[in-house]
């Protein structure tokens, strides 16, 4: 006998999974940091993002509680591993195949997660030379086990020498040792760079230099020029910085992902409540348009804003200060990515 309540009731489920799916923001995304003595318990926190429609986070290392509670959720997950970890992920291939093992395994049937990020900027630095070999080990350890999971490590712009204009972004000799190889590694996989991208440092860095409506996508005519490419915001003009180095090392078709960004709401005279809501909402119409960057039109750039919560055991001052909401769920201020 057919049971019609129940299929009812899946049919209903699956409307309803596919209007959250519509109401999300496609390529958007945000980071879930713990620096803060104050925050609210994982599965509150899970339950709390999935309410808000948001269908991409970031988590910066395997915390159990967090896994445990992103079981069923549905929701797309950044894995990342401990910087500590990357030499002996690096020299010991047992280490990997135990980290996959004690990390992904248990949640691979129940957590979507899309991409392992191995190390998170750690180039150029004494922890660099070990992350081709911690990529080569995890990636390994995962294929063993039948998992199709891209393995990638999280940059820094700090990676390039050159950054304007864009066509000119090329990896500084300290960088390029480390990124020729690695990038190498990701084309033939077809996995993409992780890299944080912040419109904000560049800005605060230099306010001479630089509109701050062009850091804040305000302006809608070309600011820069750059051969065929016109920019009318920094954000496109830093990553296409990074393809640009990308395709100078025979590496154009590794795609980026931008694992962090975003605009502090206090902490500095350019961290403003106003600019950090005039940032957010227009980076998520930018990303949502689907209109890429110059250098890659037409392509959703995947971007996960910094940061789910203000942290307050990061550094003083704006550090503290990049959270969408307070650690009692409240909003700093209002993005348009939440209903």
């Amino acid at each position: 006998m057919v049971d019609f309540d129940f299929l009812e009731k899946k049919l209903r489920n699956s409307r309803v999974l596919l209007l959250k799916r519509m109401m999300s923001v496609e390529g958007i995304g945000v980071n879930y940091g713990l620096l803060g003595n104050n925050l609210p318990p994982p599965a509150q926190v899970i339950n709390f993002i999935k309410s808000k429609n948001i269908q991409n986070i970031r988590i910066f290392d395997p915390n159990t509680d967090i896994l445990k509670a992103l079981e069923g959720s549905g929701l797309s997950v950044i894995l990342g591993t401990r910087n500590e970890d990357l030499q002996r992920l690096a020299s010991d291939p047992t280490f990997a195949t135990n980290w996959v093992l004690t990390n992904v395994i248990p949640h691979a049937s129940t957590v979507n997660i899309a991409y392992i990020s191995a190390g998170n900027e750690v180039i150029p630095g004494p922890l660099a030379t070990f992350v081709l070999g911690a990529l080569q080990n995890l990636d390994s350890a995962l294929k063993s086990n039948n998992l199709n999971i891209s393995v990638s490590t999280t940059i820094s712009l700090q990676v390039l020498a050159n950054s304007y204009p864009p066509s000119n972004g090329a990896f500084s000799e300290d960088a390029i040792q480390f990124m020729q190889p690695i990038t190498q590694f990701l084309t033939a996989r077809k996995y993409p760079l992780l890299s944080n991208v912040y419109p904000y440092f560049a800005y605060s860095g230099n306010p001479d230099q630089i509109q701050l409506s062009y850091a804040l996508f305000q302006n809608t005519s070309p600011t820069v020029s750059d051969g065929t490419f016109q920019y009318n915001n920094l954000y496109d003009a830093m990553v296409d910085t990074l393809y640009a180095a990308l395709e100078k090392v025979g590496q154009p078709t590794v795609e980026v992902v931008v694992t962090e960004t975003g605009w502090p709401s206090a902490g500095d005279v350019y961290a403003t409540t106003d600019n950090a809501q005039i940032y957010a909402n227009n980076l998520i119409a930018h990303v949502s348009s689907g209109q890429g960057t110059p250098r890659r039109p037409g392509k959703v750039l995947k971007t996960y804003i910094f940061a789910l919560f203000n942290e307050n055991q990061k550094p003083a001052g704006a550090e503290q200060n990049f959270g969408l909401f307070y650690p009692d769920m409240t909003e700093v201020y209002h993005v348009n990515l939440i209903p």
